[in-house]
């Protein structure tokens, strides 16, 4: 076709009706401008190398480098009690304050407990009255079983009728009866006793764990009201261990497995990281504006009381992890699968470099063959096509790769 163009133009110029009258060699040299100069520009445009490029380079630098997945939770004591009342009174003393260390059967909390020692008053007495029943009807039983002796030696001397013998002997069964029958009543009215005793023990709030006073909504002079639930005095949470309730996307809830490595830091502190590893997975989501996430527990040790109930937290989940390795930014490492290069600077050339590599994460990549630590490698364009990162320097890179000259477009 650009032959074809080239004869056109030479063929208008000579003998085309509208020719110029201008001398042949004019003529020649404006068909050289008008064919040469456009073609050369475009030449040089597209085909000319580049001499002048500067790269950003970085070195390659031993690191450990892990492949995570982020989500946020929130931290909450793993054991801990709500204290509550069982009876109901005026609160009378509160032992403690929030805040306050206690041990397991330490005195809390006093209910006034003079309606149950009238209770248990009453409880005592009665037992008491059935205690000396029960004395009477035996002691009234050996009578009669001497009675029935007695009438059985007389009938034998024929001293005493039949009837006689049948009547102490019934009179016997009859007392042995409301003697069984008093032993049963003194087991209910000790059992109501003992029942008694032990509401009058509820008056008196121990401390069931061991932990922090985390909460005391009550206050002295305060009336409870327990018929109908159990009034909450105060909750005690054991903060030596705490658990972290981290939402997971269902995008992401098959990758956690128990066991697996996680750490995390607090929105107060995110230079101090705790580590730990899963502990379950919940099975039950929860749904919010209609994003399914699931919950995922993670103890961990509290030894210092650092961690608090509902702090914030920024938690990472290990999927792979390799101590130590040769790595380089993501950006540095060209093409696909097996294939995958580096632009590596040796002396004054940027030389393409074929490497094999590993595991990866959102900034740096694993280099497994193909470089040593200190090699400098080409992670952008100093003229803005690829933005710097942190410790990125800017080199001149002196000569262009080595190979067929490229076009800009990149084909």
């Amino acid at each position: 076709m650009a032959n074809l163009y080239i004869r056109y133009i030479a063929f208008s110029f000579f003998y085309g009706s509208n020719a110029l009258k201008l001398p042949l060699p004019i003529k020649v040299l404006l068909i050289a401008i008008i064919v040469f100069v456009p073609a050369y520009a475009v030449y040089a445009w597209l085909y000319s190398p580049q001499t002048n490029t500067e790269y950003l380079f970085q070195d390659a630098k031993i690191r450990d480098i892990e492949l995570n997945l982020v989500s946020t939770g929130q931290l909450e004591p793993k054991r801990y009690v709500e204290v509550g009342a069982q009876v109901s009174g005026q609160v009378d003393n509160i032992h403690v304050e929030e805040g306050d260390i206690v041990k397991e059967g330490d005195l809390l909390v006093e209910i006034d407990a003079r309606v149950f020692e009238t209770q248990v008053q009453n409880s005592q007495a009665a037992l008491d009255s059935k205690k000396a029943q029960l004395a009477q009807l035996r002691a009234e039983r050996e009578l009669a079983e001497v009675r029935a002796q007695r009438n059985q030696n007389l009938f034998k001397q024929n001293a005493v009728s039949q009837d006689v013998v049948v009547s102490s002997d019934t009179n016997l069964k009859v007392i042995d009866t409301k003697i069984t029958a008093s032993i049963a009543q003194i087991k209910a009215d000790e059992a109501s006793l003992e029942g008694d005793i032990t509401k009058l023990g509820f008056a008196k709030i121990f401390a069931p764990i061991s932990g922090t006073v985390a909460t005391l909504p009550v206050r002295e002079g305060q009336t409870l009201n327990a018929n109908q639930n159990a009034p909450v005095l105060l909750q005690i949470s054991d903060l030596s261990v705490m658990t972290l309730r981290a939402e997971v996307s269902e995008a992401d809830v098959q990758k956690i497995k128990r066991g697996m490595p996680v750490y995390f830091s607090t929105l107060g502190d995110n230079k101090t990281f705790y580590h730990s590893t899963v502990r379950q997975v919940l099975p039950t989501p929860t749904v919010l504006n209609d994003v399914v996430l699931y919950q995922v527990l993670i103890d961990v040790e509290n030894p210092d009381r650092t961690l608090m109930d509902a702090m914030t937290t920024q938690v990472f989940f290990v999927q792979e992890q390799v101590k130590g390795a040769l790595s380089v930014p993501l950006a540095a490492v060209k093409g696909r699968a097996r294939n995958q290069f580096v632009m590596l600077k040796q002396g004054d050339e940027v030389v393409r470099t074929p490497v094999k590599v590993g595991i990866k994460n959102r900034t740096h990549i694993q280099i497994i063959e193909g470089l040593s630590e200190g090699d400098e490698v080409v992670v952008g364009l100093a003229d803005g096509t690829a933005m710097p990162a942190a410790g990125m320097r800017r080199v001149p890179g002196g000569q262009p790769p080595s190979g067929p000259p490229r076009r800009r477009d990149g084909f």
